[in-house]
């Protein structure tokens, strides 16, 4: 057993639910992280964003819940299996976590296309890869590539037993290519063929639209009481 110092912060603004607050549980910054550490906090509901490893902390909203998926028990239902047909032409290239410049314009593309006014939608390149990347965890930059064309980026974290997705930004003149769920069916079947047991999706609000979407993935089992369990949808 170790011991993880945390830091919880104030009450805030809910980042996901209108009118609600919350509050967060950090990670000390002074306590030394791995990808060990991080692979057993990732399994009690943790999360990575940058450096920071953080979990909510919320007296009275249990609505982010931690999800996973098993991949090896993983069914693709009939939209995911269109979606593997329509990019069965993309070719996929694992890079380390690197700062690259067409990597920052397509993000910056994506941002502001698809989050125009959010906080990351002028983010310097530095804060681009402080918020990807880690000095301490084994990321991969994944390209994807549709007709020799750089189409979307997945970041996911390489761990003792699992993959965990960080973060996917796309062209988003190829919207109807649904890259974003491309990406998360590329991973499973990636760790899959690592060997590994689970992906990691973060966090499932199923209140919030833009959080929901996790549960489209079957089967799904989220970290409910300090146990991880199947979601019945």
């Amino acid at each position: 057993m170790i011991s993880v110092p945390l830091l919880l912060t104030g009450q805030h603004e809910c980042s996901y639910l209108p009118g609600q607050t919350a509050q967060t549980a950090f990670v000390h910054p002074s306590f030394p992280l791995n990808v060990e550490i991080y692979s057993r906090l990732i399994e009690q509901g943790f999360r990575r964003s940058g450096n920071d490893v953080y979990s909510p902390h919320c007296q009275h909203c249990k609505a982010c819940i931690p999800v996973r998926i098993p991949v090896r028990l993983f069914n693709a239902n009939r939209r995911q299996k269109r979606c593997l047909k329509k990019n069965q032409s993309a070719t996929a290239i694992v890079k380390p976590a690197a700062f690259d410049q067409r990597h920052y314009d397509l993000y910056l593309r994506y941002q502001h296309q698809r989050h125009a006014g959010g906080s990351m939608a002028d983010s310097s390149p530095e804060e681009y890869i402080t918020f990807l990347g880690s000095a301490w965890c084994d990321t991969l930059f994944v390209e994807f590539h549709l007709d020799g064309k750089l189409a979307a980026v997945a970041i996911a974290d390489l761990l003792d037993k699992a993959l965990s997705a960080v973060y996917t930004f796309f062209d988003p003149e190829l919207a109807s290519h649904s890259l974003g769920t491309y990406a998360v069916l590329w991973q499973i079947e990636h760790a899959k063929q690592l060997g590994l047991d689970y992906l990691y999706l973060g966090y499932w609000i199923k209140q919030c639209r833009k959080m929901s979407y996790k549960d489209q993935y079957w089967p799904l089992y989220g970290f409910i009481d300090q146990q991880w369990r199947g979601i019945n949808i």
